[in-house]
């Protein structure tokens, strides 16, 4: 007989640091640039960014590569 396989649901939205580390910038970076354009919403005291959102932003903010960016 089969073992059942339970998997985590995907998640909907991240914390501030979660989201920092999907996008592969540091926490700081990613509340100086990213969070400011963000929706969020508060659960309680926490605060979450849906992962929806983070997608949003990113093609948003999406620019051709310049070979003189550094």
């Amino acid at each position: 007989r089969g073992h059942a396989v339970t998997t985590e649901p995907q998640r909907l939205a991240l914390s501030p640091e979660e989201a920092a580390h999907a996008l592969g910038v540091r926490r700081d970076t990613f509340e100086r640039h990213v969070l400011p354009a963000l929706r969020v919403t508060r659960i309680g005291r926490r605060l979450v960014i849906s992962t929806s959102e983070l997608e949003r932003w990113l093609d948003q903010n999406a620019a051709l590569h310049n070979p003189d960016w550094r």
